[in-house]
């Protein structure tokens, strides 16, 4: 397997890419410059040497005078007396010898304190990187302290008027207008809680007043069909309220025991799976403490569960299963295509087929899936061999 260096340098943090290139482009700076020093050297001696001159003298027999210079010559050119003693030196040999030696020990130095300012041009590079990265962390820290709940806070960045400033005024305008959006659906929330409930609370008390017994033939089951409509336009307005209030996330949360709450919804939905033929099986032995909101946790259980009965048949049987950090509820049912699995979670989407149960409005999952998101859980479903849905869900692991 050979390695891809450009793939091991992207995995590097910026910080350390950027001090990379930094040492890379003064490694390669310095090396052009030394070789520039070097061919400019070498030209030079050599310019130099051709000035160089020969000397040759006559040495008597006992003398100690001093030879004199003279120009060379060429020995073909020139007759030189019998008694004359030259004094060649061998100029080409020796300059270049000289030359040789002083480049190699340029060079060798040089390199020496190239790395060596390679390596300072790097620990520097990364200082610099880390002055001019700090506005960013700064930007990125604050940037996670922020939620849904504190949006009003801002980068709120100081400094020049560069590109960090303007990338940093770009996100407090856009939480701005979350800020806007965030606050315009709470009072939606609050006013349809209460504009949507009220009447319908009234409502459902004027048909139990004004049609209470004795009533005369025929208006019983009329009475009857206005309750029902109207509890399921309660129960419609109650889920629509509940999806929005679980996609804004938690506002507060405590510690509890899933075990529990399982325990507790199992009970509760008993009366609904005997009256649909269902059976429930319950193993939830093992304590699971997560933290979160306890009110929409267990509309999240309750929704998975009753999702099971509603969706089986007579005779069938409803499993749920605790094993720390997940959570599983299978039922038998009707067959659930794969390509069907993605709307499941999808608000007013409902399967067709037989139902041991013909209410609801196709929000039950979907709620589900929210609630789960807004505890960083995952809610994922996957169809039975034999029919059914095994629907999975799993809290993130406590550290």
């Amino acid at each position: 397997m050979r390695l891809n260096p450009w793939a091991l340098l992207s995995r590097l943090p910026f910080r350390a890419r950027l001090t990379a290139a930094f040492s890379a482009l003064f490694l390669i700076a310095g090396i052009a410059l030394l070789a520039f020093v070097v061919l400019l050297a070498r030209h030079g001696t050599e310019q130099q040497a051709q000035g160089i001159s020969v000397t040759y003298g006559d040495v008597p027999s006992g003398s100690g005078a001093p030879m004199g210079p003279v120009r060379p010559t060429r020995p073909n050119l020139t007759q030189r007396a019998p008694g004359d003693v030259a004094m060649f030196q061998k100029i080409d040999q020796t300059v270049r010898a000289v030359q040789d030696t002083a480049l190699r020990q340029m060079v060798l130095w040089s390199a020496v304190g190239l790395l060596a300012m390679a390596l300072l041009a790097g620990v520097l590079g990364w200082w610099l990187a880390g002055r001019a990265l700090r506005p960013v962390a700064s930007m990125t820290e604050t940037a996670r302290r922020i939620s849904e709940q504190s949006l009003h806070q801002r980068l709120a960045l100081t400094g020049p008027d560069d590109e960090l400033h303007r990338l940093a005024d770009t996100f407090d305008t856009m939480l701005d207008r979350l800020e806007k959006s965030f606050e315009s659906q709470r009072r939606f929330v609050a006013n349809a809680s209460h504009e949507l409930k009220t009447p319908l609370t009234v409502q459902r008390t004027s048909l139990q007043v004004g049609l209470a017994d004795p009533l005369p033939e025929g208006l019983a089951d009329v009475r009857e069909d206005l309750l029902t409509a109207n509890h399921e336009a309660e129960q419609l307005i109650n889920g629509l309220l509940l999806l929005a209030r679980s996609d804004r996330g938690l506002e507060k949360t405590q510690t509890m025991d899933v075990a529990a709450i399982v325990r507790l919804v199992s009970t509760g939905l008993t009366p609904l799976a005997t009256k649909n033929g269902v059976r429930i099986d319950l193993d939830a032995d093992t304590p699971l403490a997560v933290p979160g909101d306890p009110v929409l946790l267990r509309h999240l259980l309750t929704n998975l569960v009753r999702n099971a009965i509603q969706y089986n048949h007579p005779g069938g049987h409803v499993r749920i299963r605790l094993d720390t950090p997940t959570v599983t509820v299978t039922n038998t049912g009707p067959h659930v295509s794969p390509e069907q699995i993605p709307d499941l979670f999808e608000p007013f989407h409902r399967l067709d087929g037989d139902r041991t149960a013909t209410t609801g409005h196709g929000l039950g999952l979907s709620i589900a899936h929210s609630i789960a998101n807004a505890h960083h859980a995952t809610l994922t479903a996957q169809p039975g061999t034999e029919g059914g849905l095994t629907l999975t869900l799993r809290f993130p692991c406590r550290r």
